[in-house]
This record gives structure tokens, sequence and C-alpha cells, in this order.
């Protein structure tokens, strides 16, 4: 396997267990309002980006995976709000949120990793799931 396609295969594990991540610690959150407001929003967010970047590498073309990337960074930049929101607000111990942070972070606007795969071509991507 080449390493775009290692890659993109990494990469799908990757945000799967981010969103499971995500799923376990809404559990955890406290049972107040707030934090069920701010914790759903979270869910939503925090778990599209991996069904999100799943939708990528079906794309259809060369720009339909590069729209469809950018909305992956787009949920992770959104996550990672709502979680700054909940430490900010005093809802949510900083600890709690820090890995989720780092891994939203990560998959977010400024991250490497998705600026340097938005260049794979659709087709190596394409061939991993088909």
């Amino acid at each position: 396997m080449n390493n775009k396609l290692e890659f993109a295969v990494k990469m799908q594990a990757r945000t799967k267990v981010f969103a499971i991540d995500v799923v376990k610690f809404f559990r955890k959150l406290p049972k107040t309002e707030e934090a069920r407001v701010l914790g759903r929003q979270i869910l939503r967010s925090g778990t599209s980006v991996a069904a999100n970047y799943r939708a990528a590498c079906r794309a259809k073309s060369n720009s339909d995976f590069i729209y469809k990337l950018g909305i992956v960074v787009e949920e992770a930049d959104e996550t990672l709000l709502w979680l700054e929101l909940l430490d900010e607000a005093g809802i949510c111990p900083a600890g709690q949120t820090a890995i989720l942070k780092k891994e939203s972070d990560e998959f977010g606007p400024h991250s490497p990793n998705i600026t340097q795969h938005g260049k794979i071509q659709r087709r190596s991507v394409n061939s991993l799931i088909h």
C-alpha cells in the first residue's frame, strides 16, 4: 500500500476513534442544562468529523474531495470551540477536555496533516474503498 493510501486508512481509523471518544465524553458531562446544550453541539460536530472524512474518501471528483475535506476541517474547528466554551465557562475542568481539544486542533484548519492530505488524488483514496 502506498503512503497516501496508508495515510487515508489511518485517518479513517483516527477520526472514528475521535468520534467514539466524543460520545464517551458526552456521557460523562455534568447533568446541567448548559452542559447538555454544549454537549449536544460537541456530539454533533465531533462525530461529524469521522462521517465527513469517510464521505471525502468516497468523493466523485477532486473538487468534491477538497470540498468534503473542508467540511471535516470546519467540524473539527467547531468541536474545538464548544470544548473551549465548556472550559472557559467553568462547566467542565480543562483536564477533561484537553485530549479532545488537541485532537480537534489536529484535524482543524492549521493541521499540516489535513492540508497535505488535501493534495491526495481522489483516485487514490477512492481505490481504498472499492
